[in-house]
């Protein structure tokens, strides 16, 4: 059975467990002894395990059974297609992750376990998931407050949703009241969203497979978070049309969407909307006189909060790398953001070095003192305590790590909004050579990743040559 398989069947199993432990009646549960219920309970699933009959064909029913409520009107086509069958080879498998399930304390860390696989699994095919480090700094640094409409147009595993949900519930003590919106072009991928809300007991509108870039949203949001696919080409069938009310006389280039992603979100954002955006590197730098009257104009509306250049390496699947862009419709004083005025002021952070190897691995992470140190840094210039009932540190430039700019020396910097072009080292002759060669790396990187899909398209158009 291949990872991604073996994960579905997992996060089945997870979410039967947890809908049992969350209210399901006894009533209920008594009618599935034995299996002749419509829904096997989760206890009858664990008798089976026990028993040395073949498990793989009670746990496709149950699951299947489980997952018709949760799926909706995906409709029963759907649920097979998610739940793989199971040969007897795998029984003790099956065995041993019923129990592994059954006995778990916090079933919730097996599923961020699962997402992890399943997304390490499909990170070839470009369906990763926002890993739990950028996650957590993705939503701390937008801080959702109870009430809030929160969009992810691009979701994934709705990881950015749950997060905003246990953000909100952490620092109220409450049941969250959020209004929680995710939409994306898979349905594979909209099935994992909906398991993964549905075992957190989390509800949300994630609708029907969409192209969020299609069109603009209806509705102007609170919160905006979004790890779009980086660099991708073709992201329009027709070209984009001027009088679109999220281009306003800006239009993206066709052959790269990072610029038309930006501008839809700005679009989505209400009168103080904030968003977290994570990018490829060159939507901050980008020649092209289109990328840079783009960048012009969200300067011009003082629309760009804070850009952090991210560390490279943090995913495995592609070596671009990346900024967290924070886009903020408000930067005057106001409750949930700061006692600061920022009007006319953009933040630059650069945490470049703040990563960390993961144990038994290669594969780099955000460190946690690193974005604990970025969201301190955020509170400060914002003027907002790091605590609950604190007092606000107070901000000042750090050399190489941080540095605050009116958006006229931005204009006159040409717009660049890469923070190592701004955020500088002290002069060290050894340090500045060694980091450039890390940064030249890393930008030829990116050149590879171009020149494969200029490549790509090229194969394309030469195809299509054939067919004439």
């Amino acid at each position: 059975m291949s990872t991604q398989s073996a994960c579905r069947i997992a996060l089945g199993l997870i979410y039967v467990r947890n809908q049992a432990q969350n209210g399901f009646s006894r009533a209920e549960e008594n009618q599935g002894e034995g299996g002749a219920g419509e829904r096997p309970p989760w206890s009858w699933l664990v008798a089976q395990a026990a028993k040395s009959s073949p498990l793989g064909p009670h746990v496709r029913r149950c699951v299947r059974a489980w997952l018709m409520p949760a799926f909706g009107t995906e409709g029963r086509e759907a649920v097979q297609d998610f739940v793989p069958h199971l040969p007897p080879t795998v029984d003790e498998q099956l065995r041993a992750l019923v129990t592994e399930i059954d006995r778990a304390d916090r079933v919730v860390e097996l599923l961020e376990q699962c997402l992890d696989d399943l997304s390490a699994a499909q990170a070839r095919g470009g369906h990763y998931f926002t890993s739990r480090d950028l996650v957590r700094l993705m939503v701390e640094a937008v801080a959702p407050q109870n009430g809030d409409r929160v969009l992810d147009p691009v979701c994934g595993s709705a990881g950015l949703l749950a997060e905003a949900e246990r953000y909100v519930r952490e620092r109220t003590g409450l049941q969250p009241n959020l209004m929680l919106t995710g939409r994306d072009l898979h349905a594979d991928t909209l099935q994992i969203a909906r398991l993964n809300l549905a075992a957190r007991g989390i509800r949300a509108d994630l609708g029907a497979p969409t192209d969020s870039l299609s069109r603009p949203v209806d509705d102007p949001y609170d919160i905006v978070m979004a790890n779009p696919p980086f660099n991708l080409s073709d992201w329009s069938v027709d070209r984009p049309l001027g009088d679109d009310p999220r281009w306003a006389g800006t239009v993206p280039p066709r052959d790269n969407a990072n610029h038309a992603w930006m501008l839809h979100i700005a679009h989505a954002l209400g009168p103080q909307g904030r968003a977290s955006v994570l990018m490829a590197d060159g939507a901050a730098t980008g020649l092209r006189p289109s990328e840079q009257r783009i960048r012009e104009r969200l300067v011009r509306e003082d629309l760009v909060e804070c850009v952090i250049a991210l560390p490279p390496g943090l995913f495995p699947h592609v070596r671009i790398p990346c900024c967290l862009w924070l886009l903020n419709r408000d930067k005057s004083p106001h409750r949930g953001w700061g006692s600061a005025d920022r009007r006319k002021e953009v933040l630059f952070v650069n945490a470049r070095s703040a990563y960390e190897i993961t144990s038994g691995s290669r594969q780099r992470r955000l460190a946690a003192d690193g974005a604990d140190r970025i969201l301190r840094t955020l509170a400060a210039w914002r003027g907002a305590p790091t605590e609950q009932g604190g007092a606000a540190a107070r901000y000042g430039d750090e050399s190489g790590w941080c540095t605050s700019m009116s958006t006229a020396a931005v204009a006159t910097a040409g717009y660049v909004l890469l923070p190592v072009t701004h955020a500088l080292e002290p002069a060290d002759e050894h340090v500045a050579a060694r980091e450039r060669v890390e940064e030249l790396k890393w930008e030829l990187y990116d050149k590879f990743e171009e020149s494969y899909a200029l490549e790509q398209d090229l194969r394309r158009i030469l195809d299509g040559l054939d067919e004439l």
